[in-house]
């Protein structure tokens, strides 16, 4: 059965949602090399030891550049066993899991940085993933929220940027959960970074 988008309301027939089979192989290749994450990690400004989360790491680009930063530990939830797969050729020593933007799996304040690029807009519930999100984020610990768009998007990224109430959505959301919600224009996507409150 499909999964349902909260930004439509209608089933994901994507197969970038879960990609499996031929035609996941195939998205996932086309995610690898279409998808430049490089500005993303610079938003993430990961220090040594930290704990990071990707949630929907797909066929592993970001998660490739985290094992090569000073984390202290780097993980992942994606629902494709197909992309779970792909990424561990590029994990690096990654913890890569299959769960979703709602169910991480992961305990309470696991993590310093939870990030996800380019899955918001498939998410079932907003606020469940944000929710979630928020709870293994520790005290003090950030979140990144990025999709398609930004200043310089390709043809592709532009047919799915989200429209500005949608974005409105994604940044109140952030905002009932987080102290501090900023929203960024970067060359091909726009994203939100949001900063937990201290304890």
């Amino acid at each position: 059965m499909a999964t349902r988008s909260w930004v439509t309301g209608g089933p994901v027939n994507s197969p970038f949602a879960s990609p499996s089979g031929l035609l996941g192989r195939m998205a996932g290749w086309f995610m690898l090399y279409t998808n430049r994450q490089e500005e993303v990690l610079s938003l993430l400004d990961i220090r040594p030891g930290e704990h990071v989360l990707e949630v929907g790491y797909g066929p592993g680009a970001l998660i490739r550049l985290l094992a090569r930063t000073g984390a202290g530990r780097v993980c992942g939830v994606d629902p494709s066993p197909e992309m779970r797969e792909q990424a561990a050729r590029r994990a690096g020593g990654a913890d890569l899991r299959l769960g979703t933007a709602s169910d991480t799996g992961f305990p309470e304040a696991s993590f310093d940085c939870v990030v996800t690029v380019n899955t918001v807009a498939l998410w079932p519930d907003l606020m469940d993933g944000l929710r979630e999100v928020r709870r293994v984020t520790r005290p003090g610990g950030r979140a990144v929220i990025a999709w398609h768009g930004g200043r310089d998007p390709s043809r592709i990224a532009r047919t799915l940027r989200l429209p500005e109430d949608k974005l409105a959505r994604i940044q109140e959301g952030l905002s009932e959960l987080f102290a501090e919600v900023k929203r960024h224009e970067l060359k091909s996507l726009t994203a939100f970074t949001a900063q937990a409150g201290s304890v």
